[in-house]
């Protein structure tokens, strides 16, 4: 047949193309490699196919699509295809996403002795511990019985 690694049908090439995985979602059709833009849902119950934006995480009962192929989907005989609304453009940050960032900047900002349940009362002690300093993350807080 000629030299090692060949085949009748040419260079015998690897299963997986590199060791480096692509981060972009692929469209599910076969032979298809475009980037996919779409989730496809099937609900049996109601005979009904579902697109709509693409899901934040590939689910194995899911089909992602790309455009053309989102397009052109039918759906068989007898089955409704509802489409949601596409997201077009990358994300972009609500007025609740920035709301919530302006909170945690403040939240951040507040002095470090505070209550850890929220509003406390002198005689509440052993059931809301307060805190005595941050690091980070993690908090410190004082012990019920000190």
């Amino acid at each position: 047949m000629g030299e090692p690694g060949e085949s009748r049908r040419g260079p015998l090439k690897s299963a997986v193309p590199s060791n480096v995985v692509s981060p972009v979602r692929r469209c599910s059709r076969t032979a298809c490699g475009r980037p996919a833009v779409a989730t496809l849902t099937y609900v049996y119950a109601d005979s009904t196919a579902v697109l709509g934006p693409l899901a934040t995480y590939a689910e194995p009962h899911c089909y992602d699509l790309c455009a053309e192929h989102s397009e052109r989907l039918t759906a068989p005989r007898g089955w409704e295809v509802v489409r949601l609304a596409l997201d077009s453009g990358p994300p972009r940050p609500s007025g609740d996403d920035l709301e919530a960032l302006a909170n945690a900047v403040r939240e951040a900002a507040r002095p470090q002795e505070r209550a850890a349940g929220g509003t406390h009362t002198p005689g509440d002690r052993d059931t809301h511990p307060m805190e005595v300093a941050r690091r980070g993350h993690l908090r410190v807080l004082r012990s019920p019985d000190s």
